[in-house]
């Protein structure tokens, strides 16, 4: 069964900043499974993976706009120090905020008495990456995960 909108697919990844050592790998874990058609991962990797069948392997660079996005200069905030509860920060740092939106990742600029300057940016906005991966299987999505965009059971999202 070939990837294509309205899909299930499980698979593993290595992904690296282009030229560079791996930053992150699902193998010896449970392979991510995803709602193809759903926007549940970066575009340029999704695209790629279109046509694909369970047991395929391949590697693809995707760019950074395909990716999490060029990054944005004065994409930062204030933030009161409160918002950090008892983290111990240090500048540079990825930290986690809540917000009204849900959780957003941040990355600590600077560290004042009662604020903190953080960058909005992803992590990995601006990075063009290169992944391997490893098609595990595809199946036909439930109608319930379609209205919901997203995987349920194996992999996938549990109410």
């Amino acid at each position: 069964m070939k990837i294509e909108k309205d899909r299930v697919v499980q698979f593993h990844y290595t992904v690296s900043e282009q030229g560079s050592e791996p930053l992150e790998s699902s193998e010896g874990r449970d392979p991510l499974a995803i709602l193809i058609g759903h926007n549940n991962i970066i575009p340029g990797l999704e695209k790629a993976m279109e046509g694909h069948e369970a047991g395929d392997k391949f590697e693809v660079d995707v760019v950074a706009a395909d990716a999490y996005g060029v990054r944005q200069d004065g994409l930062t905030q204030r933030v009161p120090k409160k918002y950090f509860k008892d983290t111990k920060l240090e500048v540079g740092m990825q930290a986690v905020l809540q917000t009204n939106f849900g959780p957003r990742a941040v990355t600590i600029q600077k560290i004042g008495m009662s604020v903190v300057d953080v960058d909005l940016n992803h992590p990995m906005a601006g990075k063009d990456l290169h992944f391997a991966v490893e098609i595990v299987e595809v199946r036909e999505a439930a109608k319930e995960e379609i209205e919901h965009g997203h995987v349920h059971g194996d992999g996938g999202h549990a109410h």
